[in-house]
């Protein structure tokens, strides 16, 4: 069920306020004071985490993690109760640019800026609203699983399992790069206006087509890539005709991969917002998981549950040896923690399009820790100098 709560005054991290932040979430199960897993969706998902419909705050035709949780699932909503909550800043119904502001005009550029420790507090605010004190467990994956992470680092009596899927301490440089190019595409648009397009029209939808195409060439492989599309011309009925194209253009074939990311690009656009998106990849950027603290490690020292890692192969935007460093940060703290590599040909986008692959160890883990019979730590035991390698799936499958 899509519900909507309002939280009232809320001073984000910026230390602007606005007077009453919103959230938009959905429940499944049934809360028996133990249960509950918070589970915190990626860049521009929604709290439409499952169920399969269609719902007007998801703007999505398909939940976008329906294939992980649910009855009989891995994420089993017979046994747990599951919260997801569409994050501020966002589009889906929580509190954003797009929403309305005290004047009764949408916010734009004058909401707040938004960062990562925003959500997670936000998130506290509505288990509290709900009545559930304490997690079982927080899961999230690329961005969501920074969000998991800070849970462990700011709320570490809150919750006694963490699973960070494809997600990283932080941003590395080439990521952030492509990050601010994909946000300057948006602002260089002439139809942002500064930010204020809403209620006119024209919107930047050239800037956000772009955007969003950087975005998915980042969540695909090489492998994934050479493999869907090649060099191949697209379909005879393929035409371009999302973007103006250069005179020479029609002397060369229309391939494949810009039919592809010109529909991700049109679907796209119909359903996000151009300023949430720069809202949301901001915070991304910004997050730094030893923030405030001497190191990784040192952040999380307060936190004596259990975590799982989850990496994929394939992903050069949050890679294995990023979410290794994640591991070792909570091995140092003498925490329970295992890294579950898989081998993926399908990139950062593995966490969603392959829940075969995902769904045991999260479930295993969920049920029994680090000593669940699809967990396992890939990572070396000693500091023998032994180099840490990722491991092919069917060696423990």
């Amino acid at each position: 069920m899509t519900e909507t709560v309002a939280l009232g005054e809320f001073q984000f991290e910026c230390g602007e306020s606005i007077p009453n932040l919103e959230l938009t979430y959905e429940t499944y199960g049934e809360f028996t004071g133990d249960n509950a897993v918070l589970v915190c969706h990626a860049l521009t998902g929604s709290a439409h985490v499952a169920g399969g419909r269609t719902t007007e705050t998801s703007g999505q035709a398909r939940a976008w993690w329906d294939d992980i949780v649910g009855s009989g699932k891995a994420i089993d909503t017979t046994d747990y109760y599951v919260i997801c909550a569409n994050v501020p800043g966002s589009c889906y119904g929580s509190s954003g640019p797009a929403t309305k502001g005290p004047d009764g005009e949408p916010y734009g550029t004058d909401f707040p800026a938004v960062t990562v420790a925003d959500w997670t507090r936000a998130q506290r605010l509505l288990l509290d609203e709900l009545g559930i004190p304490h997690l079982y467990a927080v899961v999230g994956g690329s961005v969501g699983g920074m969000n998991a992470l800070d849970w462990a680092k700011r709320h570490p009596d809150h919750t006694e399992r963490v699973i960070a899927i494809a997600a990283a301490a932080r941003l590395d440089p080439q990521c952030l790069a492509l990050n601010s190019i994909a946000r300057r595409s948006i602002t260089s648009d002439p139809d942002w206006q500064g930010g204020d397009y809403y209620g006119t029209d024209k919107k930047p939808t050239n800037g956000l087509s772009i955007a969003r195409q950087i975005g998915h060439v980042m969540y695909l492989s090489k492998e994934s890539m050479n493999g869907k599309f090649g060099r191949r011309a697209a379909g005879r009925d393929a035409v371009r005709d999302t973007f103006p194209v250069d005179p020479a253009a029609g002397f060369f074939p229309y391939r494949d991969v810009e039919s592809y990311l010109d529909y991700q690009a049109e679907r796209f656009v119909e359903r996000f917002d151009a300023n949430s998106y720069l809202y949301l990849t901001r915070a991304m950027d910004n997050y730094d998981l030893a923030a405030g603290h001497e190191s990784d490690a040192d952040s999380l020292a307060a936190f004596d549950g259990e975590t799982l890692c989850v990496s994929f192969t394939g992903d050069w935007h949050f890679t294995v040896e990023e979410s290794e460093t994640v591991a070792e940060a909570f091995r140092a703290t003498n925490t329970d923690v295992a890294h579950h590599v898989i081998e993926s040909d399908h990139g950062h986008d593995a966490f969603l399009v392959e829940p075969e692959k995902v769904g045991p160890p999260v479930s295993d883990f969920l049920a029994d820790g680090v000593r669940g019979t699809a967990v396992t730590d890939t990572a070396p035991e000693t500091d023998d100098g032994q180099a840490f390698a990722p491991v092919h799936t069917s060696l423990f499958s």
